[in-house]
């Protein structure tokens, strides 16, 4: 555990000399996509009070002066596959964003997907010595978080200290300077498989950068996607991308659950291609053009020319309509969003004072979906866009830039989390572990 405390808190002495330096870059890695933003920042960091446990390191504006997308290769599941197909991909978006910022970058800071994200809950408390709270008594509080055995082969990705209770007060952002006599403590901790990040970190040494933060991609998606009020009063992201189908759930600026369903867009493609007869590539232009999920009396009437380029003239120049191209399509979004609400459900997501969720990511842009997805997932569902960036092209404003958005925000604006307290050495007595929603039940 405390190696990889120490890896995180390396990364973040990185972001901090890349910062000062003024540059650095967000590789999101996809199935479908590496989309990667040069950012500058500007200005002195300044410190935000109002969010309580946010970033020690401060606030700083940045804005987009290079943004490049390729198509990924050797990405499975948002998982890489074969390193050398997605070293070459990275380079390229790389390459092409340093070229359009005339800068060059040593340091990225990345997404992905997969990896068989697990949420945990857990929860510390110590008595304090001094009345008033400290930052050494919040390392404390975290230290005594018993954290679980999450399995050889795993790593923590994020540990967020989510809620602070001081003796009867619950819900605090940031106890510091507070006056009390116990202090407790609710953290968000996020594993995943270990061979993954370190698949990740070697293609991107491979091209020669320095990995200074690292993030899932449904939290990152979340950060962008979901408003203000969404993030503090309780709201899931859906992140449907190409390879897999991201859930992040926030609730008092937090997140604190996440999950991912193996299936996205490309499995809709391949259904196509197979229920079509045709090669993928053509599966993916007629899913795009002519897709769609709710079918109407005009689509058998609709018709689309595959086309082909076999030299059989009659294979050559067949048509399918557009309700049975929908009717190949829908199972398969309905089986992506039912999966999903089996996973709202296994975290709780019900507990929430508020259930709003926001859909986003390549395959949220279905036809359709703003009507079906409701009908499964429950009322409160809307189709999300990332917040607009300073300098963002207009070509990666839409939602399938909403998890490298979120990476720009997580980039320049980090939540605090526990390798940004020097953590003593010596653990305190462990404590209980919650279940990751179970404490709104308590709490709110």
């Amino acid at each position: 555990m405390m190696d990889l405390y120490s890896s995180q808190r390396a990364m973040r002495n990185m972001r901090k000399a890349a910062m000062q330096r003024g540059v650095i870059a967000i590789l999101d890695v996809g199935t479908s996509k590496i989309a990667c933003l040069v950012l500058r920042f500007d200005g002195p960091e300044t410190l935000r009070e109002s969010d309580g446990v946010g970033s020690m390191a401060g606030q700083s504006s940045f804005r987009i002066i290079g943004a490049a997308t390729t198509r990924s290769r050797g990405v499975r599941f948002g998982e890489i596959d074969a390193m050398q197909e997605t070293e070459r991909a990275i380079r390229t978006a790389v390459q092409a964003a340093q070229k359009m910022a005339n800068v060059r970058v040593d340091h990225v800071i990345a997404c992905f997907s997969g990896a068989g994200p697990r949420s945990y809950g857990l929860a510390g408390s110590i008595e304090l010595h001094d009345s008033q709270v400290s930052e050494q008594d919040v390392a404390r509080a975290l230290a005594a978080c018993e954290v679980p055995d999450f399995g050889a082969g795993r790593e923590v990705l994020h540990a967020q200290p989510v809620n602070f209770a001081l003796d009867h007060r619950s819900g605090m952002g940031d106890p510091r300077g507070q006056i009390g006599n116990k202090l407790a403590v609710d953290m968000h901790l996020l594993t995943v498989d270990t061979d993954v990040i370190q698949n990740l970190l070697y293609c991107i040494n491979r091209c020669d950068l320095d990995l200074a933060g690292i993030a899932s991609s449904a939290y990152a998606a979340g950060i962008s996607s979901l408003v203000e009020d969404e993030q503090e009063l309780g709201a899931a992201c859906i992140d449907m991308g190409g390879g897999t189908t991201g859930l992040s759930i926030f609730i008092k600026k937090h997140m604190i659950y996440t999950d991912c369903v193996r299936m996205g867009g490309d499995h809709v493609t391949m259904d196509i291609s197979k229920g079509l007869q045709v090669p993928l590539a053509t599966a993916e232009r007629i899913k795009t053009f002519y897709g769609g999920v709710h079918a109407t009396g005009m689509d058998d009437r609709e018709m689309i020319e595959i086309g082909g380029d076999t030299g059989d003239w009659e294979h050559d120049r067949r048509t399918a309509s557009r309700a049975e191209l929908i009717g190949i399509m829908r199972p398969r979004v309905e089986e992506i969003l039912e999966e999903v609400r089996a996973r709202l459900d296994a975290a709780g997501f019900e507990h929430l004072p508020s259930q709003q969720i926001v859909l986003t990511g390549g395959a949220s842009q279905i036809p359709g979906l703003d009507g079906l997805a409701p009908k499964i997932l429950g009322q409160q569902v809307r189709i999300g866009r990332p917040l607009r960036v300073q300098g963002l092209p207009q070509a990666a404003t839409g939602s399938p830039f909403a998890a490298a958005v979120g990476l720009c925000l997580f980039a320049a604006h980090p939540q605090d989390e526990w390798w940004d307290f020097e953590i003593p050495s010596e653990r305190y007595p462990a404590r209980s572990l919650k279940r990751a929603v179970k404490w709104f039940k308590e709490n709110w």
